[in-house]
């Protein structure tokens, strides 16, 4: 095999996503689908592997701006369609695209790669860690409704559709209000705003198509909701339809609650699926019985620091922290060797040090900590982090968490 790594040209993009499709199955066959990304790919940010005039490998990189804690949009690579052909696994090309393509998004000046994953135990030894997680459910609506906070029953509800020009407009002036305040969540650049409204029939699975709720007080939005309906009926003969949430973001509590009811009393439904919501969401305090929501946690954002110093800088911390640590990082070695970290709520700065390490980790551990999900100590437990001052870990830990759960809204 002689492999060629080389940015994608446009003229490379049928065989590109050809290779991409096999790779995952014909996930991408409809075409609808395959319009959709073809619309979003940035050629110039993805890199194709070739054995001879054969393409065998792809991988991509959005450009994103992603929210760190404190509120900061850093720029980030929203890593994507890495894929290799069946014929040719196993030969280093996924390693290779790895490789080449940390190398190509630090010399675009951005500190954080981010992605999600088909297969979790793929990125690790690249060096990504899992930074943000995600609560899917399936709650059992026919026997309790939320407890609705103070101010909920003021709210209007009104169903409109969802692809009105002036509808999607405004869905997307509320997301953007939410984006500074949770971490992990992606500025929508131009394009993004049609990925929550695509709704293709051959991906519905015998769903209904997209509705989409809003909730108004006194004529001002304050929330919204994107939902489907898959009706059904049990062996009785009595409705048991489904509802699929899809979307949801509220600017307080009433409104959370307000849409939570909502789709709780939808008529000839029994049930609410959850796809993807944050693991603090809500809808955890908002019904009476939680064992009737069937709860799982899952990986959602696996996050790499492609530059230790300048991602560290780049977040506020919940307390002040003054620390060196000792980073091991073999696949981007640059990172290695001890950083000193100082910095709390107002901001940070992290420079090289000679300095005697007070903790060690790796690269992948630092980055599960990075957007405040995932405990220092908790990685210290396993093993994954060692103390070498006394105090620094509950020090450094106390820190680096967060005052509300990373999210990731949405797939790329």
């Amino acid at each position: 095999m002689t492999l060629d790594l080389r940015v994608l040209h446009r003229s490379d993009l049928d065989a590109w996503f050809g290779v991409l499709g096999t790779a995952f199955g014909g996930a991408l066959q409809a075409p609808e689908e395959r319009d959709k990304w073809r619309a979003l790919c940035e050629p110039a940010r993805s890199i194709g592997a070739w054995d001879g005039s054969e393409a065998v490998g792809t991988a991509g990189a959005f450009s994103f701006r992603m929210t760190v804690p404190g509120g900061a949009a850093v720029p980030t690579a929203g890593v994507t369609m890495v894929s290799v052909k069946p014929t040719h696994r196993r030969r280093g090309i996924l390693r290779a695209m790895m490789r080449r393509q940390l190398d190509d998004v630090r010399s675009w000046g951005e500190p954080l790669a981010v992605l999600t994953a088909s297969e979790p135990v793929i990125y690790g030894r690249f060096g990504y860690g899992v930074a943000a997680e995600q609560l899917t459910a399936r709650v059992d609506t026919a026997v309790m409704r939320p407890v609705l906070p103070q101010g909920a029953d003021a709210l209007r509800i009104r169903l409109v559709d969802p692809l009105a020009p002036e509808v999607r407009r405004a869905c997307e002036e509320l997301y953007a209000r939410r984006v500074p305040l949770r971490p992990g969540m992606l500025e929508r650049r131009p394009g993004w705003e049609r990925v929550p409204v695509h709704d293709p029939e051959s991906s519905r699975e015998g769903a209904s198509p997209m509705y989409c709720a809003l909730a108004e007080r006194d004529g001002e939005l304050r929330g919204y909701v994107r939902y489907a309906v898959r009706p059904d009926w049990d062996a009785a003969g009595s409705p048991a339809g489904e509802v699929l949430l899809r979307d949801l973001e509220a600017l307080d509590p009433a409104a959370h609650g307000a849409l939570y009811d909502y789709l709780f009393g939808l008529d000839l439904t029994s049930r609410l699926r959850i796809g993807n919501r944050p693991v603090d969401d809500p809808l955890l305090h908002l019904v009476p019985d939680v064992r009737r929501c069937e709860v799982r946690v899952r990986d959602g954002l696996h996050l790499r620091l492609v530059d230790v110093g300048a991602a560290l800088s780049a977040r506020a911390y919940a307390a002040p922290v003054d620390v060196v640590l000792e980073v091991s990082d073999p696949f981007c070695p640059w990172n290695e060797g001890r950083w000193r970290l100082s910095g709390g709520p107002g901001g940070a700065s992290c420079e090289r040090t000679r300095d005697e390490a007070e903790l060690a980790l790796s690269v992948r551990e630092l980055a599960a900590a990075f957007l405040g999900g995932t405990s220092l100590s908790a990685l210290a437990a396993a093993g994954r982090v060692r103390e070498l001052r006394p105090g620094a870990l509950t020090e450094t830990a106390v820190a680096f968490r967060g005052e509300v759960a990373p999210w990731l809204p949405h797939g790329f």
